[in-house]
């Protein structure tokens, strides 16, 4: 504001008068002083640029300095002179500021330079034909004059040049460069605008100066702006297949200015002229092929990029599931093919325990592993998850199940992330191209075997066709499980839990049963592992915690103090998974009327340990009141960790534990420790299995004062409650 306020109160001084003269100048060197200051007061990055933009203000200020002296203090007008020296030196310097200011912002921004050639090209052609020429071929001049008149705009077509450059970038510009943008603008307009009136009129060239000083206040306001700090540095990716509609269109004209002069009325008859067009137009159709050139290798590559990007996936970089169909497709019609699949076992527990970033980073360096384990020759892709895929063509069923084997062994390797040290397990499955050449039928079979070795806890399982057989039945057995829910196919039956020595029944865990109206009885290692695949878990387990609460309010009202004091009741992992269980079981309490008191909820380690989800959910159960049992316990990898974290009440010993109990030696060793913890923590202990009464006679010498098993009563729907069956001794 203060620069334009200057540049008005210069008009307002008597043209052609030293006073104007000298405020002219003073305009001038203040802008060369401001970006000398501005250099201090910001520290640029770039600060050569700045100096040199300093250095040609004040080269013009010493030429205007010399023009003065020769008019007012010799009275002479002289052309060419020793101000033209000055005058000419400073556009070598703004232009050496302006190439440093594009050559940093622009990196390899190919398609700006052939932009910047087409515009310059042609605006040149334009300048060269209206006044480049006409001067020189002035053959009233002397040969200095013209040249010195030739210099000046080839001066302002090399800074036209630059401006070009500085206009084709396709990075944002910051404020502080678009300021000096505006001010080679300003004196380039000034400059040609200067040379068309002294050519072709007689007009009065002192508005012009206008141009020029202005000029001066945008060079000093683009150095005072903040932004001036990181003028030239290059910000954001170059993008050479987007050109915008204004760019566009320059480009158009530009590349047509060759032939349009054709048409102007005069330009065609000189041979010079003629000349120059023609190589100006050759010129701009081998710039116009490159830019289209490298628009088509642009386009090109950037399609290759998103075929790749399209094969691979997104978080390990490995080859998704469509490239491995690919390259599976292409395998097996090459020869034998070995495919394995492979599935990490708890993962969506480190998700949940650790959160999903230490998940993704699990994943990316599993994927590494893989890579670096299998070698070059062996495709590893991600297929989602937690699940990957290796494609080993050429491989027999040997040396397949050889690598699986060693792989499998090199994931027990803990993987550090983030300070933690995980231990990963996976199921593996395996397979061969036998008999087809479809690779989704390949993948079924691994997938088959997967799910085989998950279940039989297998590290790997190889498919074969009573694999299909299984999976079939599994297939079936989950179908018929929700006309099983609907049409009232399930039972429960009661296992007691006694008291020792005497034997008396201090509770009963309910256990559902299966009476199928064509197979007869399922048994529940049949049909809960269907349940828990397709979801009906979650429906089957409600339905048995109702019937088994309804079934301990009834014995309550009708046997009284005979009727045992708590029913155990199992829920799933998936049950646990399920927002809002706790209100499930409180619904469930309240609408039998059972106490609170008289519920236990028997959960898997396993089913804990997947994760936080789980352990909220008995927290909320505790605090309803209701009492936790962890089931199997000893038998996990955390048993004794998870009591410091999982609300717990009860500990049922694994019959693992129970079955060599009289044995003399170790096999004691495990059981007795553990009822020593249960005590330790102020826990009760059930020792499950027990079927001698050897058995539970040592379990009562131990410490164990509650036991189950067939030696105490099989699951019925109708235990005996009025008596005490079985007599310790």
């Amino acid at each position: 504001m203060a620069g334009t306020s200057l540049t008005g109160g210069f008009f307002l001084l008597p043209q052609d008068s030293l006073a104007a003269n000298l405020a002219y100048n003073a305009i001038g060197l203040i802008s060369a002083l401001l970006i000398l200051l501005a250099v201090r007061l910001h520290r640029p990055e770039r600060p050569a640029m700045w100096y040199w933009f300093a250095a040609g203000q004040i080269t013009w200020v010493l030429g205007d300095l010399t023009w003065e002296y020769h008019q007012y203090v010799l009275h002479e007008e002289p052309y060419p002179s020793f101000a033209d020296v000055f005058y000419l030196g400073a556009y070598p310097m703004l232009v050496v500021g302006l190439v440093l200011l594009v050559r940093g912002r622009s990196g390899r921004d190919l398609a700006g330079l052939v932009d910047a050639a087409i515009i310059g090209t042609g605006l040149g052609l334009v300048f060269w034909v209206f006044v480049m020429h006409p001067i020189a071929a002035d053959s009233t001049a002397s040969t200095l004059e013209r040249i010195i008149g030739v210099a000046y705009p080839a001066a302002d077509a090399l800074l036209l040049a630059m401006l070009a450059r500085l206009y084709t970038g396709t990075e944002r510009r910051a404020p502080s460069t678009r300021l000096l943008g505006i001010a080679a603008i300003l004196m380039l307009v000034a400059d040609i605008a200067y040379s068309l009136v002294s050519l072709y009129s007689d007009g009065d060239l002192d508005v012009l100066n206008a141009g020029w000083l202005l000029s001066y206040v945008a060079w000093g306001a683009a150095a005072l702006h903040p932004s001036m700090r990181f003028s030239g540095i290059t910000s954001g990716r170059v993008s050479e297949v987007r050109v915008s509609r204004l760019r566009l269109a320059a480009l158009t004209v530009c590349s047509l200015l060759a032939p349009a002069l054709l048409f102007v009325p005069g330009i065609g008859g000189d041979a010079v002229d003629r000349l120059s067009i023609a190589a100006a137009a050759v010129v701009l159709f081998l710039l116009v092929v490159a830019r289209m050139g490298g628009f088509v290798s642009r386009v090109q590559e950037q399609a290759d990029q998103l075929q790749e990007l399209a094969m691979a996936d997104d978080l390990t970089g490995l080859p998704n599931r469509r490239r491995l169909e690919q390259a599976l497709r292409g395998a097996l019609g090459a020869g034998p093919v070995q495919v394995a699949l492979l599935d990490l076992d708890d993962f969506k527990g480190v998700n949940d325990r650790l959160g999903h970033a230490v998940g993704d980073q699990l994943l990316a360096v599993l994927a590494g592993r893989l890579v670096t384990a299998l070698g070059p020759d062996v495709l590893v892709a991600r297929m989602g998850g937690d699940e990957f895929a290796i494609l080993m063509p050429g491989a027999t069923c040997e040396s397949a199940d050889l690598t699986v084997t060693c792989l499998a062994e090199t994931l027990r390797t803990p993987i550090q992330v983030d300070d933690h040290d995980l231990l990963v397990d996976a199921s593996i499955g395996v397979t061969d191209g036998t008999g087809t050449t479809n690779p989704f039928e390949v993948l079924r079979r691994a997938d088959v075997a997967m799910y085989a070795a998950k279940e039989s806890g297998d590290k790997h399982r190889r498919y074969h066709l009573d694999l299909d057989d299984a999976a079939d039945e599994q297939a079936r057995i989950g179908a018929e499980l929700r006309v099983a829910l609907d049409t009232g196919q399930f039972r429960l039956v009661y296992q007691p839990i006694v008291e020792l020595p005497h034997g008396r029944i201090r509770a009963v865990e309910a256990l559902v049963r299966w009476d199928h109206p064509l197979r007869g009885f399922v048994s529940p290692d049949q049909f809960i592992p269907a349940a828990e695949r397709n979801g009906l878990i979650v429906e089957l387990g409600a339905w048995i915690l109702r019937t088994a609460c309804a079934q301990a309010a009834d014995w309550r009202a009708d046997l009284g103090d005979l009727a045992p004091h708590k029913i155990s009741v199992n829920v799933s992992a998936r049950q646990l998974a399920q927002p809002g269980f706790s209100g499930v079981v409180a619904a469930a309490l309240d609408e039998t009327g059972l106490p609170v008191e008289h519920l236990t909820v028997e959960v898997t380690e396993t089913a804990v340990f997947g994760g936080s989800h789980a352990v909220q959910a008995l927290e909320e159960l505790r605090d309803l009141g209701v009492s936790i049992a962890l089931d199997d316990f000893g038998t996990g990898h955390s048993s004794l960790g998870l009591l410091q974290t999982v609300p717990v009440d009860v500990i049922k010993v694994d019959k693992s534990f129970v079955d060599n109990i009289t044995m003399a030696g170790r096999h004691a060793v495990i059981a007795t420790a553990l009822i020593q913890v249960a005590n330790g923590l102020g826990l009760r202990a059930v020792a499950e299995g027990v079927e001698t009464a050897e058995q539970a006679a040592e379990l009562h010498r131990l410490g164990y004062r509650l036991a189950q098993g067939y030696h105490f009563g099989r699951p019925v729907a109708q235990p005996d409650f009025s008596a005490n069956a079985v007599v310790v001794t």
